[in-house]
């Protein structure tokens, strides 16, 4: 979803399907008074502030992708309020070296996991040189701090290994998906009025994403009742996944097909994987974790 927005036209900031999502859940659409076509100095700030944003484009051949820059604080950038920039750049292997390009729909998820703060932005790739990327931000906005594990990262020199693909999962990529507390889902919506690019954290306690076979079901928890993710499915039921090891550092990549599923127990999505890819050791952060998110009710409709 993007597009300026007013306080007194709440359903304005929202395409059809997130719409759509909203009275499938029995909500009343939230405020668009904190979703804006610019960013505000305070988040400004906070992206300039950090070592690593999580990156959501549209590739090529129409698949939502993921990945996770790092970098020394400042090399996000805002030169001014619709403006964000990234001094990075995908290394061999990163899904990413495909998918920026100029006019591409790109959204940034900035998240500092020592405070659990968090804030969007999305837009479009405006350039894309040997200084990094820039961005157009159409939509900036922050997000609430639940089911976040707190963590310190601090550099860590490491030596990137093979680059695996397959169109299947194997055990170890079941293992770390079935253990997983945190990973980053992006989605896009075609919508020319509201819709675009979006990256967003799912969190919860161990185990919380089941695996059946090469489909992972995913509950939706209690939050800021937007429905970026549920609605841009319910218009375009592609997804991009990253789960991170953050013992080892890997990296895995997952892109698949979406469905969503309101039942009386709760909502939750589905995504059939359709490609993996593995990165060894494509992250250069240690990281020391925080305690484990305890047992969290779904969110149930109305």
């Amino acid at each position: 979803m993007w597009g300026i927005t007013m306080m007194d036209e709440a359903a304005t900031a929202f395409h059809e399907g997130e719409r759509r999502a909203q009275a499938l859940a029995g909500v009343v659409a939230p405020s668009s008074a904190f979703i804006r076509a610019f960013m505000t100095e305070q988040h400004r700030i906070f992206f300039a502030s950090l070592p690593y944003v999580v990156l959501g484009v549209l590739s090529p051949d129409g698949w939502p992708v993921v990945t996770f820059a790092t970098g020394v604080p400042g090399f996000l950038s805002s030169p001014d309020e619709t403006t964000l920039c990234l001094a990075w750049h995908p290394i061999s292997g990163d899904p990413m070296v495909e998918a920026i390009a100029p006019g591409r729909p790109m959204a940034m998820l900035g998240i500092e996991f020592a405070t659990r703060r968090r804030n969007r932005a999305n837009g479009v790739i405006l350039l894309n040189d040997e200084d990094g990327i820039r961005m157009s931000v159409r939509q900036s906005f922050g997000n609430c701090p639940k089911y976040i594990r707190t963590r310190e990262a601090t550099p860590l020199l490491r030596s990137p290994g093979a680059v695996e693909r397959s169109p299947t999962l194997d055990e170890e990529a079941r293992a770390l998906i079935t253990s997983a507390t945190t990973f980053f889902v992006a989605s896009y919506a075609p919508s020319s009025a509201h819709g675009g690019m979006d990256v967003s954290h799912r969190g919860g306690p161990a185990g919380f994403v089941q695996v059946e076979d090469d489909v992972l079901t995913v509950p939706d928890y209690p939050g800021n009742r937007y429905f970026n993710t549920f609605g841009n499915f319910l218009e375009n039921p592609r997804a991009g996944l990253l789960f991170i090891n953050f013992e080892n550092g890997d990296l895995l990549h997952l892109t698949g097909e979406a469905s969503v599923s309101w039942t009386e127990v709760g909502r939750s999505f589905d995504v059939r994987i359709r490609e993996v890819i593995r990165r060894r050791a494509a992250l250069p952060l240690d990281w020391t974790e925080g305690p484990e998110i305890t047992a969290v009710s779904p969110s149930h409709n109305a």
